[in-house]
């Protein structure tokens, strides 16, 4: 009759048998030797082969053969892969295995098929199989119950964590970084002669990780988390230097990448980033690595600013990864999450173990040679009658029995001197045989002292550990540095003035204040930049680093980009084209430019068309700008955007035309609309005329209207003088134009401490102070400004705040 099995209970039993055997016996390392199975089986066939660091080298498919054909019956390709990376210096922080041949590179290129490449084990390996033959661990059959395999490494070296290691298996996974050796037998010494230390003072003696790619980790609550409880994540940077080039151009260089990265995906990720405009400002991109280390160069564009390209190739690339610990191991047969003191612990404890049974068979072979010593002396000394007892016997046992009776020996001690040579029976071979019983009796005493005594087994364990260390230790590879949370790029820019000139035809740059120097009015100017002869200046102002440009286009769209990273310039060069910033479509232009530190929803943007439209919107419904911009305004056919302004409520506003009319209304007057409304009519406009500026009244020290004319002109007028009136009219004389001034072109509400920087089409620059010029009505044409050359105009101004009245250049 048939047993009746219930499928779930049989389902149940099978899957736990297999999730046990998958955790224990493949995807997770011991806490004892931090290897796992395969590990441990190869580096066993390693020593069985007598494949040892000071011998030659064997191919690895000898390795491999050996390892499946006798400990490992799985297939080659799994054996073979594990025994590369524990060749590969990039993957390993101590490498196990001395590699001769093509073993992989950290481009993840493969290593040679196992018949091309040699192996040997690692002179730090022979510390791992020490004492095996000493019955220090136990061993249990091999798959076919034909051999005996170790169940654990008996190892000096606390490969768990000097290593690492990663797995999945069965609904659990780990992931340990590897640590420096010398800081991990510090870490040893110190629990050893303080078991009850906490773990911060572990975390003292082993500050973090330490890869084999060097780096830098950033890992601050992370890390002790990670310390502390077992699970934790750290944050890993590639290493990177600036380096300075002629001409003020620059390079970023790549040195060390993070742990596990694949450096030609990295150079293949940052290529199409730079392609795709998302990391702006690189020139050209090369790989220039070699057998002495990693080196990726980024050639910068000038003007570009290294710290914001190197901040972007964090973010956007794998040069910071994120490395999560979970230190899951095995310990006593089954699965735990571990913290560091508790690795700590159980690896002192599996080296107890192992100098107990170490100390255990020396003492049992001492006392068995002792004991020998001991029969051969006896006969020494009674070495006649020995002789003659053997010679009156007539076979070996009778002489044994013989021997045993008389002198009340062993049979092993009858049987040695049985076997003795006769060359032992000299003086100074019978000197010899005494010092070696005198040596043994004191190793004796010193091995039952090991094992009576727990303060001579940790000076033994804190030998080891120091002599480990002398051996083995090297310099740390990765840098520890502070948790970079909160950290801005901002604080790596000094917050400096600086002016933003952008062409008509894209062209932008960002020059420091200092570049321009005072002069009175009526000077010729200074050379500005330098545009082709089909292009001028469009926006000029000053701003800067810490703000946010905001730049509005023709057809009412809005773009956002960081006043730093706009690429700077000298005064006179053209800049980059906006082209390079902005996804603009090619009838698109730039209108309107204006900075911003934050949007502050009890302010407001005021928009200004060319059609004589105003529209007033909260500032926080543009703050979310993404990188393809938002829709500022909706225009009508045939109209522009020409300003943007910041507004209140109460403010007031005036729109200036160029035809020399104003109007001046009330902000309130324009109520609240949504971000994609059209506006309200402003200024009623006839004979083709088209407003030329917008200017808002706060209050405050600013009271006079600056209006400038095409050809130079300019004048001052006490904004009291222009009437309110209700929006939509057509308005008062703001400036008197005549072919002498040319049409206005803009105006701005000014106070006499401020200064006026000028742009003309020829591309010259002139700054005066705003007192010169002179106090005058409305119906007037104002001063001459500045000299202007044949068919050259006034095209941009801008004001700088609170500036000394220096005159430098005339």
């Amino acid at each position: 009759m048939s047993e009746v099995i219930s499928i779930e209970q049989e389902l149940k039993k099978s899957y736990l048998e297999y999730s046990l055997s998958v955790i224990i016996g493949r995807a997770i390392p011991d806490v004892r030797d931090g290897l796992k199975p395969v590990h441990r089986r190869i580096l066993f066939a390693m020593h069985e082969l007598g494949n040892h660091y000071n011998r030659a080298y064997k191919k690895s498919a000898r390795v491999v053969g050996d390892v499946i054909g006798k400990y490992h019956p799985h297939g080659d390709s799994a054996v073979y892969d594990a025994l590369v990376r524990m060749a590969q210096e990039f993957s390993m922080r101590d490498v196990l295995v001395d590699g001769q041949g093509n073993f992989g590179s950290i481009d993840g290129d493969a290593a040679a098929a196992m018949r091309y490449t040699e192996v040997r084990m690692s002179r730090l390996t022979s510390e791992f199989l020490a004492d095996i033959d000493k019955e220090t661990v136990p061993f249990r059959p091999n798959y076919d119950n034909s051999l005996q395999e170790p169940e654990i490494l008996p190892t000096k070296v606390p490969n768990l964590l000097l290593n690492g290691s990663s797995g999945i298996a069965v609904g659990m996974a780990t992931n340990i970084p590897p640590h420096n050796l010398g800081e991990l037998c510090d870490g040893l010494l110190h629990l050893l002669d303080d078991p009850h230390c906490g773990i911060g003072e572990l975390i003292a003696r082993i500050p973090g990780p330490d890869f084999p790619t060097g780096a830098s980790i950033h890992g601050g609550r992370g890390l002790v988390e990670g310390y502390t409880t077992g699970r934790g994540s750290i944050k890993i940077r590639g290493t990177v230097e600036v380096e300075e080039r002629k001409k003020g151009h620059s390079a970023i260089v790549i040195r060390e990448i993070p742990y596990a990265v694949n450096k030609s995906s990295l150079v293949e990720k940052i290529a199409a980033l730079v392609n795709d405009r998302k990391i702006e400002g690189v020139s050209d991109l090369r790989d220039e690595s070699d057998r002495r280390g990693i080196r990726i160069v980024l050639d910068l564009k000038k003007g570009f600013i290294a710290d914001i390209i190197i901040n972007a190739l964090y973010k956007y690339t794998p040069l910071e990864t994120s490395f999560g610990m979970n230190m899951l191991v095995v310990a006593g047969n089954r699965p735990a999450l571990l913290n560091l003191k508790q690795i700590l612990e159980y690896f002192l404890n599996h080296r107890r173990e192992v100098i107990l049974a170490r100390s255990r068979y020396d003492l049992r072979k001492s006392e068995e040679r002792a004991h020998i010593l001991e029969g051969l002396k006896i006969a020494i000394d009674n070495i006649d009658e020995v002789v003659s007892l053997i010679r009156s016997s007539k076979t070996p046992p009778e002489a044994k029995a013989r021997l045993m009776e008389r002198f009340s020996l062993s049979e092993r001690q009858a049987q040695a001197i049985l076997d003795m040579r006769l060359q032992r029976l000299t003086n100074l071979e019978r000197e010899k045989l005494l010092e070696e019983y005198a040596e043994l009796l004191k190793l004796i005493e010193y091995l039952k002292s090991i094992l009576e005594n727990e303060d001579i087994l940790r000076g033994v364990i804190r030998e080891e550990i120091t002599d480990l260390k002398a051996k083995f230790a090297t310099p740390r590879r990765t840098r520890i540095l502070e948790d970079l949370e909160g950290i801005d790029i901002l604080d790596l820019i000094p917050d400096d003035e600086v002016v933003i000139t952008l062409s008509r035809r894209g062209y932008i740059k960002r020059t420091r204040m200092d570049n321009y120097q005072q002069q009175r009015r009526g000077g010729k100017g200074i050379a500005g930049v330098q545009t082709g002869t089909d292009d001028f200046v469009q926006s000029f102002f000053t701003t800067t680093n810490h703000q946010h440009l905001l730049l509005f286009t023709n057809l009412g769209r809005m773009f956002l980009v960081p006043v730093h990273q706009v690429p700077e310039a000298g005064r006179t060069a053209r800049g980059a084209h906006i082209a390079n910033l902005l996804p603009m479509d090619k009838e698109e232009f730039i209108a309107a430019a204006m900075t911003l530190r934050e949007f502050s929803p009890q302010r407001y943007f005021l928009f200004v068309t060319r059609r004589g439209m105003v529209k007033r919107s909260a500032l926080d419904l543009y703050k979310n700008c993404r990188s393809i911009g938002l829709i500022a305004v909706t225009l009508r056919p045939g109209d522009e955007l020409l300003e943007v302004k910041e507004i209140t409520a109460d403010d007031e506003i005036l729109m200036a035309t160029k035809n020399g009319l104003a109007i001046r209304f009330r902000g309130h007057d324009v109520r609240p609309m949504g971000r994609a409304a059209s506006g309200v009519r402003g200024v009623a406009l006839r004979g083709g005329d088209e407003v030329a500026a917008g200017v808002v009244f706060s209050g405050g020290e600013r009271t006079e209207i600056l209006a400038i004319s095409a050809n130079g002109y300019g004048k001052r007028t006490s904004f009291e003088q222009y009437p309110l009136r209700n929006r939509g009219g057509l308005g008062v004389i703001n400036m008197k134009v005549t072919p002498k001034t040319g049409p206005v072109i803009g105006a701005a509400m000014v106070k006499p401490e401020d200064d006026l920087l000028l742009l003309t089409s020829a591309n010259k620059i002139i700054r005066l102070g705003v007192a010169e010029i002179s106090t005058v009505g409305r119906a007037t044409q104002g001063v001459m400004l500045v000299r202007m050359e044949e068919n050259d105009t006034v095209i941009g101004f801008d004001l700088v705040e609170g500036a000394e009245n220096v005159e430098t250049e005339g």
